[in-house]
Order: structure tokens, then sequence, then C-alpha cells
């Protein structure tokens, strides 16, 4: 099993999240969170005033895979949340071990 960890802007959560509903995808957990890489924020305006943004909105979207199933789940994540611009986001790849259903006791790839 493979845990896909994607940083997206939030204005492509939604259709990333249809893609990866389209190709079985169950389940997911997604947050709100704050965060900067390489542009380190821009600057704004307000009231004639400049000041630095260097947290920017983006989304965190957490999935536990099958392997078999990991390249098609990254490939509809880059497809679906690149603009082509700074900013689009990251994906990180984990190897999980074990995953454990609270309720049930299932172990593997049941609890997933």
């Amino acid at each position: 099993m493979t845990k896909i960890e994607a940083i997206i802007q939030p204005n492509r959560f939604d259709v990333v999240k249809k893609a990866l509903i389209d190709i079985g995808v169950e389940g997911m957990t997604v947050s709100e969170v704050r965060g900067h890489g390489r542009q380190k924020g821009h600057k704004e305006s307000y009231r004639g005033g400049e000041y630095s943004v260097d947290l920017l909105p983006k989304v965190k979207l957490e999935t536990v895979l099958q392997d078999n199933v990991v390249e098609a789940a990254v490939n509809a994540i880059i497809t679906n949340a690149s603009t082509g611009k700074i900013g689009d986001g990251k994906i990180f790849l984990y190897k999980v071990e074990e995953a454990i259903r609270i309720r049930s006791q299932e172990r593997g790839a049941a609890a997933v």
C-alpha cells in the first residue's frame, strides 16, 4: 500500500476529487492548509499599503491506495491540478506497512 499526500491549489480540488473518484478511489482525507514553496508568497496592496502574503492557502489531500492504483491516481492528480504556473503543488508518496480499521479490526487492504 502507498499513501499519497498531495498539496494543491484550492480552486483545483473539485476536479481532482472527481478524477480520483472516477478511477475508483473511495476514501480520502482533505485539509485546508497554508504554506509556500520556492515562490515565497507574493506582495499585495491594501488601502495604499503594500504587505507580503507568505503563507498561501492550499488543500492537502491524503489517501492510502493499493500499489496497482497509485500510478493512475498520481496521473489523475497531475492532469487535473496542473495549471502550468508556480504554486501548482506537490505530490508525496509514502509506503504504508499496515492499515487497521478500528471498528472491525480488519487489517491491510480490507481496512483501506
